[in-house]
């Protein structure tokens, strides 16, 4: 009943979510047509607005929009001009999911064995050193790592391309710069939770039954520390899905993370809000998802 009730808030909560993105990209200073290399006239904008249905009210348009993407037509772009917002989507969205889902791999594949480490040797001096590089890593934007992992990686030890997207070699250092800050943030997070769970009563009881190190980790102690981090996985991966603008510009990808920030900046009112759409379907789809991870990793969360 409880995830019943979940999946029938999805919709209320995408058009709200959709609606306000709507009216805010409207209710900002600018038009979509203030950047024209030659100034329109009069005419030739009052032209344009029809031709885009920007003469209607804003609740004829939104209406509009929703009909369209009902059929999965988001509107043609104002930016773009002769590109349908869908097409630049279904353009866009695959490689953004590429990198955003190996960006996650790579931040859990790190995060999680960090945050154990720490977790086991805390108050060591090993804990110290891997505590000051996760708070490194989660301080250090991506447009500082990225730059230091090209003129390392890339120019001085040539092991791999410096940009674009044409292999997989091409998505190493990509994945680096977007990951890193997810795994620092997935390592503090399992830390502290690791740290509390060693001390719980049915750790040691498992380990007063002779149950070894390893097993009373990864059996016992992992099993309910990781609840926090698979908590935060939900918006962090509909945030890497969606793309990063400045990982994708910085090393050339064809992602839609550029086509966002000039949506907004051009108020190419279509593009902002299917993008907006896009990543809040993704949101609330991986916050339910979670939900139900929840329960088969740890039984004791009764949903009701």
């Amino acid at each position: 009943m409880y995830f019943l009730k979940r999946i029938l808030t999805l919709l209320p909560l995408t058009l709200l979510i959709t609606l306000l993105a709507f009216v805010l990209v409207r209710v900002s200073p600018g038009g979509p047509f203030d950047k024209e290399r030659a100034p329109a006239s009069p005419e030739i904008e009052k032209q344009l607005r029809a031709k885009y249905h920007l003469d209607e009210s804003w609740p004829r348009q939104y209406l509009r929009f929703l009909g369209g993407a009902v059929r999965g037509d988001l509107g043609p772009s104002l930016k773009y001009r002769n590109h349908n917002v869908t097409d630049i989507l279904l353009q866009g969205l695959p490689v953004s999911a590429l990198l955003g889902t190996l960006a996650f791999g790579f931040a859990m594949g790190l995060g999680i064995p960090w945050g154990v480490f720490m977790a086991v040797r805390r108050g060591e001096g090993g804990d110290h050193t891997a505590g000051f590089l996760a708070l490194l890593a989660v301080c250090v934007p991506g447009f500082v790592i990225g730059p230091l992992l090209v003129m390392v990686l890339a120019i001085k030890l040539d092991w791999f391309p410096v940009a674009l997207w044409a292999s997989p070699w091409h998505a190493v250092l990509p994945t680096m710069a977007l990951g890193l800050f997810y795994a620092g943030k997935i390592s503090r997070l399992l830390r502290e939770s690791m740290s509390g769970v060693l001390h719980l009563e049915f750790v040691t009881a498992a380990r007063a039954r002779g149950v070894g190190n390893p097993a009373l980790l990864m059996k016992h102690a992992l099993r309910v520390a990781i609840l926090p981090v698979v908590s935060y996985s939900g918006p962090m991966l509909a945030d890497l899905l969606t793309g990063s603008f400045v990982i994708e510009n910085l090393f050339q990808i064809p992602g839609i993370g550029v086509f966002l920030v000039n949506s907004l900046q051009n108020r190419d009112y279509p593009m902002t809000a299917g993008l907006v759409m896009v990543f809040a379907v993704l949101l609330l789809t991986l916050n339910l998802l979670v939900d139900l991870l929840y329960v088969k990793l740890d039984r004791r969360v009764k949903l009701e």
